[in-house]
């Protein structure tokens, strides 16, 4: 399971995990930390506001010159442009500045961020356990009606999987930049499946937007999306050269988030 929908908005599980480990911890720590009334949830909304904008900084840094071409879109945190061990670093240091400054914060804040890391690592070793990390056994169609093989047309490359429909705007917004790597990216199979659309409609949505890509496919139930564990759109899934998921992202997908990505799967060559 990569995702979760509450409602219409759709949320990654990793995010989920996150929230929850952070209600744990609060709880924990107030639980500590009652007979001096002490609550440790807004040194916790701290580490968190100040984990996403350095994590963010870090990640912009790092990616500047592709970035410099769009520079409004830094703000745009939907990308999912992150370095998050930086992040987590300095949320960390954050807690032992807290704790340095007030002694009484110590024992609650350690007792809850021990209890929040804790949280989070069982569920995410427990739901790591359940996802299917290999491709899907699950048939897709040409836009002429013709079943493709995914293994047999990778040939032994990584792929990239991106799961839309025309009827998404992130979908139509990310595309181009999609298209744009595939023609540059040719150690690495892109392959386009639109799901729960019939072949009339993709052609006419790519035609219309000008869009010249291969190996769009379809997946008219949109079985595969539910065998990788994603309903949500768009989705991007990354597998190695062994079928194998490596990295996935929800939502709609920058030139940098998408290089970052590529050159991690890059490096599992």
């Amino acid at each position: 399971m990569l995702t979760v929908s509450l409602g219409p908005f759709p949320l990654s599980v990793a995010s989920i995990l996150v929230i929850f480990a952070l209600l744990l911890a609060a709880w924990a720590g107030r639980l500590a930390g009652r007979s001096q009334q002490i609550s440790i949830g807004n040194i916790l909304s701290d580490m968190l506001i100040v984990a996403v904008l350095v994590s963010r900084i870090a990640f912009v840094v790092v990616w500047f010159d592709t970035y410099r071409i769009a520079p409004w879109s830094i703000l745009d945190i939907r990308d999912g442009g992150f370095i998050i061990w930086v992040g987590m670093v300095t949320a960390l240091l954050v807690a032992v500045w807290r704790g340095w400054r007030r002694a009484s914060l110590r024992k609650p804040l350690s007792i809850g961020l021990a209890a929040g890391v804790l949280a989070w690592g069982a569920m995410y070793s427990a739901i790591s356990q359940l996802n299917n990390t290999t491709l899907p056994k699950v048939s897709l169609w040409t836009l002429a009606g013709e079943p493709v093989d995914l293994v047999a047309l990778a040939a032994g490359r990584p792929m990239v999987i991106n799961l839309w429909a025309s009827w998404c705007p992130p979908c139509r917004r990310e595309m181009p930049v999609l298209a744009a790597a595939q023609k540059q990216e040719m150690e690495f199979l892109f392959v386009f499946a639109n799901q729960g659309e019939d072949g009339t409609t993709a052609k006419n949505y790519l035609a219309g937007a000008g869009l010249d890509m291969a190996n769009v496919l379809l997946d008219p139930s949109t079985n595969f999306g539910h065998e990788a564990g994603s309903t949500a759109l768009p989705t991007t899934l990354f597998y190695d050269a062994n079928g194998r998921l490596v990295n996935s992202a929800l939502g709609e997908l920058s030139v940098a988030t998408l290089s970052s990505k590529l050159d991690q799967l890059r490096a599992l060559k």
